[in-house]
């Protein structure tokens, strides 16, 4: 797995935002729990009797560990390669949809289970990132596989793995969150109400890509906003390239950032080179001609 394109934030403006605000977050509610002796997560007590309202806002932000944090931090950098394949718009829709579906579940599970040992739901954004893993199982594909002491391995078995850590972290008071997250996930994927249609006003998704948060520049091309992964056949880019401009002279190959963008979208790496010569380098022509090639 390449680890979702090209490194860095990239093209994934949202992610960023995100991943700072939750280390923020955790940071602040950490130390005001310490300070006041109070535990982070959702409890039925603090939702249904204490009226603790500013907990919702830090179960969706804030870990409850620093070992929650590092994995959960991992695995919401590893999944911006999501947007960069839908766009930020959408993905912006994604996070609002994941969020909140899950909160609401974890608190309907509260308010049904009253479980003793459930005294409190741990912290973080779970509901966001194990919705991920639903798009993640279905829509990238396995790149390379190996063996170790005769089991069976594939790249995406370490974001498996991360996953797995972090839902069993606090058995059953992360387990919870977790399965809420998955069930999100699963209905945005099954497009109730047309979720994945939605937008927002452009002026509030370009507000985060005007954030000068630092980060690490990249000098691939934007990322395209189609989220159709598949294996193209190398020889369907030839039935396309003749509506475009004339391609890299033969001295001149795409770039490896560029190759890494279009790999991570599913497209094996012959089909996204040659789509690049003949796009000349331009990752939204590229994927045009890959996508026009799928129709043929």
């Amino acid at each position: 797995m390449n680890g979702g394109g090209p490194s860095g934030f990239n093209n994934a403006p949202i992610t960023r935002t995100f991943v700072i605000a939750s280390s923020l977050f955790t940071i602040l509610f950490g130390i005001q729990a310490r300070s006041n002796k109070l535990l982070l997560g959702l409890s039925y007590q603090d939702i249904f009797k204490n009226f603790q309202l500013w907990k919702l806002v830090a179960s969706v932000f804030a870990f409850s560990s620093t070992p929650e944090l590092m994995f959960g931090i991992y695995l919401l950098y590893y999944f911006r390669v999501f947007e960069r394949q839908i766009g930020s718009n959408k993905y912006s829709v994604f996070i609002l949809f994941s969020v909140i579906v899950s909160l609401l579940l974890e608190v309907v599970a509260l308010g049904l289970l009253k479980d003793p040992s459930l005294n409190s739901l741990t912290s973080g954004p779970y509901g966001l990132i194990f919705s991920s893993f639903v798009p993640f199982f279905l829509d990238i594909p396995v790149s390379t596989r190996f063996r170790v002491f005769s089991l069976s391995f594939s790249d995406k078995s370490f974001i498996y793995l991360a996953g797995l850590q972090l839902l069993l972290s606090s058995w059953k008071r992360s387990m919870l969150p977790g399965l809420c997250g998955i069930i999100a996930g699963s209905l945005y994927r099954l497009n109730i109400f047309c979720i994945r249609r939605m937008k927002f006003p452009e002026f509030i998704a370009s507000f985060f890509s005007r954030l000068s948060w630092p980060s690490i520049r990249s000098s691939s091309p934007s990322a395209p906003s189609r989220n159709i992964l598949g294996n193209v056949r190398p020889y369907a880019v030839h039935q396309v390239e003749g509506n475009y401009q004339a391609p890299l002279s033969a001295t001149e190959e795409p770039s490896e950032d560029s190759i890494a963008t279009l790999i991570s979208m599913g497209f094996d790496r012959n089909s996204a080179r040659q789509a690049l010569v003949h796009a000349r380098n331009d990752v939204n022509v590229a994927t045009n001609i890959l996508l026009e090639s799928q129709s043929h």
